[in-house]
C-alpha cells in the first residue's frame, strides 16, 4: 500500500476564542506584556520627568498609541527612504497627538483651550482630520501631563485615539437639529464613550475598530467597522441598520449590512457585542489580516449575525431595511436651518489644516455670533451651530477672513488630504500642503468649469488611505515615480471614480496610471475637462470614468 499522504492542518489565526492566545506577532507580545492604558503612569510619573531618551521602546512604538501619540517623522527624510529605514531611524523626539472628540462636539470653550494648547505645546499646528479629531505636532512628552489636565478639566481626552482600540466614534455634526433627521443617535454615542472607552476588557482588540453612528449618512458608514445608520422600520418606527467590516488601506471593503434594526437605546449593547466578536474571533496571527473586515468577508453578514446573536447578545435582532440612499454626498458646508429656526454654519478649512490662532479665533468668532458649540465633520470640515440669523453674515465674514469658507470653490469643498511626509512616519509623498497649492490651481485653472456634482479629490501620502483615496472621485496614492527625464520624483498612483452612497465602491485603477506631483494640476485640469465634454445629463463623476475610454482617463 502507498504511504498515506499526511493530512495539512491550517494554520491558527490567533482567535482567542478558539484558544490561540499565546501571541503570534510582536504587536500580540506587547499587549500581552502591559496593556496600553497602563502606559500613561509611566508617561506622567517617568518618561515626563526624565524626558524623551529615557522612553522604553516598546512603550515608544506600541503602548503610547492607547493614549494618541506617535512620534513623528523626522525631519530631512525623503520619501524613498520610508520603507527603508528603521522605526528608530524615523523617529522624531517630537510627537503627533490626537485629541478623540467623539461625534465631532466641542462647546466653544473647549475649543478655545484646543487653540491655547495649540499654541503652548504645539508650534500652533492643529488639523481636523476626517475623523473628528483635532491633531496636533511638536508635542513633547515632558508636556503631556498638563496637556492631559487641561483637556480633562474640560472633559475631553486622548483615551484609545489610537492604538488597537475602540477610536473615536464618528456621529453627524448636526445631530440633535438637523431637519433631515428623524431620531438623534448622540445619546447611543455618549453612552458607549462612557461605557467603554477605557475599559481594560476592550482595551486589546487585534486591531484599531473604527465606529460611526448617525441618522444622515454624513460619517463614511460604509468604510467603517461598524456603523448604524437611520432608517424608519415599517412596524416598529425610527431606529439603526448595522453594517460591519468596511475598511480601506490596502486591502478595501465595503461594508455589508447585517439585515438587522436596533433601536437607539439598544445600540451600546449591540455596538458591545460587535466589538467583543471581533476580540475574541478577530484574526491576531498576521497585522495585514487582523481587522474586523476579514472576519465578516470570510464568514458573511448572516454567520456573523448568528454568532453575535447566539453567542453574544443572547437574542434574536429584529430584521429592519436598508435605508435610502441620499442623491448626493453630505458636507454641511453653507448656512442652513436648525429645527429651532436658528442657522448653523459650516466652513471648509483648506484640506483640513488649521491652527491653534485660528482656532481661538473661531471660538470667539462663534460666541460674538451668539454660539456656543462647534462640530467638526467627517470631511475635514467644520459647523458652527445656533447661529440666530441676523448674526450669520456678520459671521461669514469674520470666518472667511480667517480662511474658513462657508461658500468655498467645488475644489476646495472637495478636496482632502492625510497629514502626509511634512510629519507622518508612514509616508512616501507630501500632502497636505500639496492639496492646499492644488486647490489654489484648480480654482484658477478651472474657473470656466463650474460642475453641478461634487468631484472629490484625496491625496493620500502612502497606500494605508487615511483620507479613504479609494472612495474619491479622483484619488491620489502616494508614491515615488518617474518623470519625464528618468529621475525618481514625488507623484502619486490615481484612482478614479471611487465613492461612497450612489457610487459606493472603489472605481478604476488604471494600470500604469502615475503622475508627478508637480504635473498634478495638469492631469486633474485635463480628466475634468473631458468629463465636461462627455458628461450626459444628470451624469455622476464616477459615472462617467465606468464608461469612459482609457485614454480619456490618462
Amino acid at each position: 500500500m502507498p504511504p498515506s499522504t499526511p493530512v495539512k492542518r491550517k494554520r491558527g489565526e490567533g482567535q482567542w476564542k478558539l484558544g490561540h492566545r499565546e501571541p503570534l506577532n510582536p504587536n500580540e507580545r506587547t499587549k500581552k506584556d502591559d496593556n496600553g492604558l497602563n502606559v500613561r503612569a509611566r508617561i506622567e510619573n517617568v518618561y515626563a520627568k526624565r524626558g524623551f531618551d529615557s522612553i522604553d521602546p516598546a512603550d515608544l512604538r506600541g503602548r503610547f498609541r492607547w493614549w494618541g501619540l506617535y512620534t513623528q517623522r523626522k525631519p530631512g527624510i525623503d520619501g524613498g527612504r520610508t520603507a527603508a529605514l528603521e522605526p528608530e531611524e524615523l523617529d522624531d523626539s517630537y510627537f503627533m497627538l490626537r485629541v478623540r472628540l467623539d461625534g465631532g462636539a466641542l462647546t466653544t470653550e473647549q475649543l478655545l483651550a484646543l487653540g491655547e494648547i495649540s499654541q503652548t505645546y504645539a508650534r500652533d499646528t492643529a488639523d481636523v482630520t476626517d475623523r473628528q479629531n483635532i491633531q496636533y505636532h511638536w508635542i513633547r512628552v515632558e508636556d503631556m501631563p498638563a496637556i492631559w489636565q487641561r483637556l480633562e478639566s474640560l472633559g475631553m481626552q486622548t483615551t484609545e485615539a489610537c492604538g488597537d482600540t475602540p477610536r473615536v466614534v464618528l456621529g453627524s455634526p448636526v445631530a440633535g437639529i438637523s431637519r433631515d433627521e428623524e431620531l438623534d443617535p448622540t445619546p447611543a454615542i455618549d453612552e458607549i464613550v462612557r461605557r467603554y472607552v477605557g475599559d481594560l476588557a476592550y482595551s486589546n482588540l487585534p486591531r484599531k475598530f473604527k465606529t460611526a453612528i448617525s441618522w444622515q449618512q454624513d460619517v463614511a458608514h460604509e468604510v467603517n467597522d461598524v456603523s448604524f445608520v437611520g432608517v424608519v422600520h415599517p412596524e416598529h418606527g425610527p431606529g439603526f441598520d448595522v453594517w460591519v467590516g468596511g475598511g480601506l488601506s490596502t486591502n478595501p471593503k465595503i461594508a455589508q449590512r447585517l439585515g438587522a434594526w436596533v433601536p437607539l437605546d439598544e445600540i451600546p449593547d449591540v455596538w458591545c457585542g460587535i466589538v467583543s466578536v471581533f476580540r475574541d474571533y478577530g484574526y491576531r496571527r498576521l497585522r495585514h489580516r487582523a481587522r474586523i473586515k476579514f472576519l465578516v468577508a470570510d464568514w458573511g453578514a448572516a454567520e456573523f449575525r448568528r454568532v453575535l446573536e447566539e453567542e453574544y447578545l443572547g437574542r434574536t435582532l429584529v430584521d429592519g431595511p436598508a435605508p435610502e440612499v441620499p442623491e448626493r454626498p453630505i458636507d454641511h458646508v453653507g448656512v442652513h436651518t436648525q429645527t429651532d429656526g436658528l442657522r448653523y454654519v459650516g466652513v471648509a478649512p483648506a484640506s483640513g489644516r488649521v491652527s491653534g490662532t485660528t482656532l481661538i479665533a473661531l471660538a470667539k468668532a462663534a460666541e460674538t455670533a451668539g454660539s456656543r458649540r462647534v462640530r467638526l465633520t467627517a470631511q475635514q470640515k467644520i459647523v458652527v451651530l445656533d447661529v440666530p440669523e441676523e448674526n450669520v453674515a456678520a459671521l461669514v465674514d469674520e470666518l472667511d477672513g480667517l480662511g474658513l469658507q462657508s461658500n468655498p470653490s467645488p475644489w476646495r469643498r472637495a478636496t482632502m488630504a492625510c497629514t502626509g511626509i511634512e510629519y507622518c512616519k508612514l509616508a512616501i509623498v507630501e500632502t497636505k500642503e500639496r492639496a492646499i497649492r492644488l486647490v489654489d490651481e484648480l480654482e484658477k485653472r478651472l474657473a470656466d468649469v463650474v460642475p453641478d456634482v461634487p468631484i472629490s479629490i484625496h491625496l493620500n501620502g502612502c497606500p494605508n488611505s487615511c483620507a479613504r483615496t479609494q472612495v474619491a472621485d479622483i484619488g491620489l496614492k502616494g508614491q515615488i515615480v518617474t518623470d519625464a527625464e528618468g529621475n525618481q520624483v514625488e507623484g502619486f498612483q490615481v484612482h478614479l471614480g471611487g465613492g461612497l452612497g450612489l457610487d459606493s465602491g472603489f472605481g478604476r485603477k488604471l494600470r500604469g496610471l502615475k503622475v508627478t506631483s508637480a504635473d498634478l494640476g495638469d492631469y486633474v485640469d485635463r480628466v475634468v475637462r473631458r468629463f465636461a465634454a462627455q458628461r450626459e445629463p444628470g451624469e455622476r463623476f464616477a459615472q462617467w470614468v465606468t464608461r469612459a475610454a482609457e485614454d480619456d482617463l490618462k
